[in-house]
């Protein structure tokens, strides 16, 4: 199976739930006509309604005056036109006016995930791990750059030839990537990572084929004895979805306080802070990093910190908590092995300029750190733990890392899926006794080879 899939299911989308068709389809044509037929009514509605009184009024109310509107001008100006195919440009029409245009509709299916605009006619998006091209197009670049322009107005941001990257959020939490000309030569792009208004649990992940029901009680009991574990992984492998449901098992008595860059992380405790990240505006002014914000955190009488994605000399201060009281920390990095995550984070204190020596760095995160965890995401989709590794300490130059579950694959299946577990290793962390002391009990031969079932 490729890591993505053609056959265009965007303007039709599957319900939510059904499995999407995997087969390589000639991509459907672009309508011009109904394009130029929805871009006309789309002018013509903007100028009979008034767009300061409906800017104002709630999404939902202000969609469906939308919506009443279109279909009043659409039977005066194509009388002949009904059915279902009224109906579709009536919903294209309200998604120009008070939605994202032809994107809309994806974002509006539970089941996506993910949306990715490269060119005019090349949208994409995610579903289940999977991409799939859409059948959804813009009518050129210049759509593109309007869609864009409501996206970033909202938030004060701007994007032209002198700043042509930009992150931003819609309103329902989503992330947003933009990148114009000339730094993306073929056409402006748009990536926008869906905000999960749903919180998964460490059993859904489960559910899901991530890891064994063995592992989840280890890790929670991990999170109750208020190790620093650090979660590592490359894009789009579930790293911010993961350490959502692992910070469940955090007691809900504690003080959380969150950074990030933008806010992605949705703790289920009642006593949390969120603080995100500003950059600098036009003028080069009023930026907050993520170490400024981590800065005053420790001002801010946390009893754990949580940073969703350290990636600059914020690392620094990060380690610094840990090692000085904040213990039970989480944060994310991007890597593709747990020896990687700590080669990361040992260069994002060397930006911090401090003229340290690399041995005061290791001993600093040897320290720190007490776990670490492994995501990848497979080539059927499925984003499992490959490794749940500890950090043990320093031998001369180098901290020493020893791997207590390990992701085996055993085979693929003639649907492609991946067949394999994670399971123990056989080795007990040095940290066993401690859960004792904690009054944290464990089942019997956890850490002992075949524990866990393959799927």
């Amino acid at each position: 199976m490729t890591s993505w899939q053609s056959g265009r299911t965007g303007g039709t989308i599957s319900s939510p739930g059904s499995a999407p068709s995997t087969s390589r389809q000639t991509p459907g044509r672009y309508n011009e006509d109904m394009e130029q037929l929805i871009a006309r009514m789309h002018q013509m509605l903007i100028e009979e309604i008034d767009a300061d009184s409906i800017s104002a009024m709630p999404v939902d109310e202000r969609r469906s005056l939308v919506e009443q509107a279109a279909e009043t001008l659409l039977r005066r100006e194509m009388p002949s036109v009904g059915g279902i195919t009224r109906d579709q440009i009536v919903s294209r029409i309200v998604d120009e006016v008070v939605g994202l245009g032809p994107i809309d509709a994806l974002l509006r299916d539970p089941s996506i995930s993910e949306v990715m605009v490269n060119a005019p006619d090349e949208v994409f998006f995610e579903r289940e791990g999977l991409l799939y091209l859409s059948d959804v197009s813009f009518r050129d670049d210049v759509h593109i750059y309007r869609v864009i322009e409501r996206i970033i107005a909202p938030i004060g941001r701007r994007v032209d030839e002198s700043s042509p990257m930009v992150d931003a959020r819609l309103p329902d939490g989503s992330r947003v990537n933009v990148v114009i000309p000339p730094v993306a030569p073929k056409s402006p792009t748009i990536t926008i990572r869906k905000f999960r208004a749903d919180k998964l649990t460490m059993d859904d992940l489960v559910n899901a084929g991530s890891l064994e029901q063995e592992m989840v009680e280890f890790l929670k009991a991990c999170v109750k004895l208020r190790l620093n574990i650090l979660i590592s992984g490359g894009t789009g492998t579930g790293k911010t979805t993961f350490l959502n449901a692992l910070s469940a098992s955090i007691p809900d008595i504690e003080r959380i306080v969150t950074i990030e860059d933008p806010v992605e992380v949705k703790l289920q405790q009642p006593h949390v802070v969120s603080l995100e990240a500003r950059p600098a505006n036009i003028d080069g002014k009023g930026e907050v990093s993520q170490r400024d914000l981590l800065r005053n955190t420790l001002r801010m009488r946390p009893d754990r910190i949580i940073i969703g994605e350290v990636r600059g000399p914020e690392a620094f201060d990060m380690l610094n908590a840990m090692n000085t009281g904040h213990e039970g920390s989480l944060s994310t990095v991007h890597s593709n092995s747990p020896r990687d995550a700590l080669a990361r984070i040992e260069n994002m204190v060397l930006m911090a300029n401090l003229d340290l020596p690399d041995r005061a760095i290791r001993e600093q995160m040897a320290s720190a750190l007490h776990l670490l965890i492994q995501l990848a995401r497979f080539p059927d989709g499925v984003r499992r733990v490959t490794h749940i590794t500890e950090c043990t300490g320093m031998e001369g130059e180098i901290i020493t890392l020893q791997d207590l579950f390990m992701f085996q694959q055993t085979g693929v299946s003639e649907e492609g899926k991946i067949i394999g577990r994670i399971a123990p290793t056989g080795i007990r962390p040095a940290f066993a006794e401690r859960f004792e002391s904690a009054g944290i009990k464990l089942s019997e031969g956890l850490f002992l080879p075949g524990m866990s079932t393959a799927r």
